[in-house]
């Protein structure tokens, strides 16, 4: 069975792009409007358990998704390949790389988690694991990680797509895979070319968190900050964030 997934471009180059916890393979606004489909075919894929691929059962592990990168991969014919994560998308472009190293072009990471686990206080454990079953709690997680600065009519559409676009099961899973990673070892010191992203108002994982994680992997890394963006700069700041990622997978390769 075909693996689901959305495509833009027809570019000589592959790109896949996962998605975050709230989010799916089409849930990115108007930031694929921007990508060049001329140099790339941008491969936007979904979790199981998510967008397309609500039906499918699954655990959500890290292991399992990454697979099922590698397996879309194949199935397009697609051997070397960059890829894109957002949020929780980081860790899982990073298991990517660790199983793969040598089908991966280039990594990017968009306010992304990273390869080891993210501390929660006690008051931010109830918050985020309670987020399945709670609507209120899943509006405060995305209404903080953007800064408290956004109207509500976005937060609050934001949290719609989740509910619409993810099963609660998946939702709880994928939580336990993207908060508790423990692999990096794997992929520290690995010579991949890396972007990461992080938003100028993004309290959770903004550019300290991940001068302390991500910076400290990888030996060609480089950190740029998006103005005017908390967690989603995909809705935020569209037109930056696509360049970037356009002109940074173009320094990578021909």
């Amino acid at each position: 069975m075909s693996i689901a997934h959305r495509t833009v471009g027809s570019g000589p180059r592959t790109v896949f792009l996962t998605h975050g916890w709230f989010g799916s393979s089409d849930g990115w606004g108007t930031f694929p409007e921007y990508l060049d489909g001329d140099a790339f075919t941008w491969v936007f894929t979904d979790i199981r358990g998510y967008g397309q691929r609500m039906d499918e059962e699954g655990d959500q592990s890290l292991d399992e998704s990454a697979r099922d990168i590698l397996a879309l991969a194949d199935e397009l014919g697609v051997e070397r390949f960059s890829i894109v994560g957002h949020s929780m998308g980081g860790a899982l472009v990073q298991r990517v790389l660790a199983l793969a190293p040598e089908r991966v072009e280039a990594l990017v990471g968009v306010c992304p988690v990273s390869s080891t686990p993210t501390p929660f206080d006690e008051a931010g454990r109830e918050l985020f694991w309670g987020a399945a079953e709670d609507r209120d709690k899943r509006y405060g997680i995305v209404d903080f990680t953007t800064g408290n600065r956004n109207t509500p009519i976005f937060v609050n559409s934001v949290v719609d797509w989740s509910l619409e676009h993810s099963t609660k099961e998946a939702f709880a899973n994928v939580l336990e895979a993207w908060a508790k990673p423990d692999f990096e070892d794997e992929v520290k010191g690995n010579e991949t070319p890396v972007l990461v992203l992080a938003g100028e108002h993004d309290p959770a994982l903004g550019k300290e968190t991940c001068e302390q994680t991500w910076m400290q992997l990888f030996p060609k890394v480089r950190l740029e900050v998006i103005a005017n963006a908390g967690h989603y700069p995909m809705f935020e700041a569209p037109v930056n964030l696509a360049t970037r990622i356009n002109n940074f997978l173009k320094e990578t390769g021909a």
